[in-house]
């Protein structure tokens, strides 16, 4: 009996070892598989963060992709707007230009017709550069002369050239009214069709409002002095003295 119980006590002393053998390589691989289950657990949550952030980073540059485009639509419809005015504003300008073209050709065409007319002046007139003069016979003041020239569809001379200022010096053998005055204001003077004086052949020292002598007066009306050079005839008299004078009108 003693014997047999060492055989089992030896048996199971035999069997136990393996047992502990086994047991060692299991718990092993169980903490192998934990860690892999572990690092695969992290590794998914990374994953998933990235995710989210990739979606995020993506909503965002969406959202800016779209204001950045609805900026640069409201500027190109801006200047497409700016283009639709200016265009509008250079029609516009382009239809006033020709209605102007037209006139002007109307006008030209019309000057040109009335060129190949023959002109003519009133018997006793004098044509020179398509306008007549009248020199007048009586000798009358600044203002009776002017009377005179506008009761025959005329004004006294207004001399706008030195070819018609020589034309002039010539035609006259007295002195005589032409229509220039200062009345209205002391050294303004100013034709008898409202022009301002810009071309003048005075007379040495003239004009002088008489000098300042009140024999002579207020000297407000010029009258060409006859048998003077053409460059410088003109002087300034008293209106109610008598001259003879000059018509001026179109032929």
């Amino acid at each position: 009996m003693e014997e047999i119980y060492a055989n089992i006590e030896y048996d199971n002393h035999v069997d136990s070892k393996p047992s502990q053998n086994q047991t060692g390589p299991r718990s092993s691989e169980r903490r192998f598989h934990g860690a892999v289950v572990l690092c695969l657990g992290l590794l998914s949550v990374f994953l998933l963060a990235g995710l989210i952030g990739l979606c995020v980073y993506h909503r965002d540059s969406v959202r800016d992709s779209s204001a950045e485009l609805s900026t640069v639509k409201a500027n190109l419809m801006k200047r497409l707007q700016n283009s639709e005015n200016k265009l509008s504003s250079v029609t516009e300008e382009r239809d006033r230009l020709n209605a102007s073209l037209s006139n002007t050709t109307k006008e030209l065409d019309r000057f040109q017709s009335l060129s190949k007319q023959k002109k003519t002046c009133p018997t006793g007139w004098r044509m020179f550069s398509c306008t007549c003069y009248l020199l007048s016979t009586k000798s009358e003041t600044w203002g009776k002369g002017r009377e005179d020239c506008k009761g025959r569809g005329a004004d006294l001379v207004v001399i706008n050239s030195y070819e018609e200022q020589e034309f002039l010096t010539k035609v006259i053998n007295q002195d005589t009214w032409i229509g220039l005055n200062d009345k209205e204001n002391e050294g303004t003077w100013k034709w008898t069709d409202g022009t301002p004086l810009t071309l003048s052949y005075w007379f040495t020292r003239q004009p002088d409002n008489g000098a300042g002598d009140p024999r002579w007066g207020e000297e407000d009306c010029a009258h060409i002095q006859a048998s003077t050079k053409t460059g410088g005839n003109w002087n300034d008299l008293r209106c109610d003295d008598s001259l003879k004078w000059i018509c001026e009108r179109f032929a």
